[in-house]
């Protein structure tokens, strides 16, 4: 038991360091914000010292994680889901599948401050599957530039140069089924025929 006691306490500093890293914040930042010494901070992060709850604390509450997350505890049993938002080109991605490989599911939530406005088609390997839940989603996909309304789904192989956002200037929700390696959905939908 000891044995795995010091080897989580030994992975503190270095999932310290790469959270801070992370956010692109200095020692002195940190130092500001938590309270503790700087010298403090460094030698955690070096594993020269010791962590202890009343240093990792006030580290979680400004990395914004939980205390599980900071010293990388055992799960516990929970079947909750502690979802995790991220923001990323302008979008709020919730991951909804923890495992790595196979087919990957987000909730996607574009906000309406029109920062996503102007496309800028990207291709990658993959294949992926769009579900609207609320608002307007605009796809632009190679040559066609559609407009998805709650309820409507699309798919399309990610090698296809490709680009979604707000339709207008009320936020969009949506989920995503993507498969980096091709894997695709078995729900298919068919383009709108003018008049529909």
């Amino acid at each position: 038991m000891d044995d795995d006691l010091d080897q989580a306490l030994d992975a503190v500093g270095p999932r310290l360091r790469a959270l801070r890293r992370q956010r692109e914040t200095t020692l002195a930042d940190l130092s500001a914000a938590t309270g503790i010494s700087v010298s403090t901070l460094s030698r955690l992060e070096s594993g020269t010292r010791r962590p202890t709850l009343e240093l990792l604390l006030p580290l979680a509450r400004a990395h914004g994680v939980t205390l599980d997350e900071l010293v990388g505890a055992p799960p516990t049993g929970d079947p909750r889901i502690h979802l995790r938002p991220v923001n990323r080109h302008g979008m709020i991605m919730v991951p909804l599948t923890r495992r790595t490989g196979g087919i990957q599911a987000f909730k996607l939530v574009i906000p309406a401050d029109g920062r996503r406005r102007e496309p800028d088609p990207q291709t990658h390997e993959g294949y992926e599957w769009l579900y609207v839940l609320n608002g307007r989603l605009r796809v632009v996909l190679g040559e066609q530039d559609l407009v998805l309304s709650p309820g409507e789904a699309a798919e399309f192989d990610t090698r296809i140069p490709h680009w979604f956002g707000a339709a207008d200037a009320e936020p969009v929700e949506f989920l995503s089924l993507f498969g980096a390696q091709g894997e695709r959905a078995h729900l298919r939908a068919r383009p709108r025929r003018s008049g529909e």
